[in-house]
């Protein structure tokens, strides 16, 4: 049997309320299936900066998950926040550094929704604080209808990372965020966008996987949507 790399997945943070009166973590259990589906060990992260270096020495690749927050305009000279904009800020220091330890080591690394998100400001990149205040006529992407239905179709750019793992060039995506990458970074691409023009996917030409898609892969929403998980795992083995 072949060993299962070790995939560390970030975890949302929760204010005491409904699971518990502490504060606590949460994350939907098809992240973790996703993973083990592809072939990988999903392990859960707690928001321990201190322990980046630390945690990176153990896993093979690193997934950094979706949330009803945003980035800190500040970590991209993004100006006054949004009124829409809600912060978790140890989370996002956490996710921040482990993304740059990653990185710097050349480890797999797949960001969903707000995990692309913070992926491209780590590679240098800035974000669209509120999409209906900067795209004219853009699509609905806080899509009305529930998670595990499309909300509208993205276009893959040919010659991409992007492209030879899910082996297509459109794919169905669902769509649940009112952010969105303004610029990938330095060293990074777009390598998928929805129809409105809104990019919907950003990678590094730097390192061997950092791969950021704005929809929620790990729904399987679409037919392409495990080979994402399929491909992000195989580089996690080396």
């Amino acid at each position: 049997m072949r060993k299962l790399p070790l995939v560390g997945l970030t975890l949302d943070a929760e204010q005491p309320g409904g699971y518990s009166k502490l504060p606590w973590y949460a994350l939907r259990q098809n992240y973790f299936s996703s993973v083990a589906r592809a072939g990988g060990l999903p392990v859960a992260l707690p928001h321990e900066p201190e322990l980046a270096e630390a945690y990176l020495d153990k896993i093979d690749g690193l997934l950094v998950t979706g949330g009803a927050f945003d980035v800190d305009p500040s970590l991209y000279g993004g100006g006054p926040a949004h009124p829409t904009v809600a912060l978790k800020q140890g989370r996002t220091a956490f996710e921040l550094a482990m993304v740059r330890g990653a990185l710097a080591r050349n480890m797999p690394v797949l960001g969903i929704c707000g995990g692309e998100q913070l992926l491209a400001v780590a590679l240098g990149g800035t974000l669209i604080q509120h999409i209906p205040d900067r795209v004219p006529d853009a699509l609905a992407h806080e899509q009305p209808n529930p998670r595990n239905e499309p909300g509208h179709e993205v276009e893959i750019t040919q010659g991409t990372l992007l492209a030879r793992v899910v082996g297509g060039t459109r794919m169905a995506v669902n769509s649940a965020h009112h952010q969105a990458v303004e610029r990938p970074g330095a060293g990074a691409v777009v390598n998928a966008v929805a129809p409105d023009g809104v990019i919907e996917g950003i990678e590094s030409t730097a390192h061997r996987f950092a791969l950021g898609v704005q929809w929620h892969p790990e729904y399987a929403v679409d037919k392409a949507d495990q080979r994402i998980l399929d491909g992000f795992v195989e580089a996690c083995r080396g």
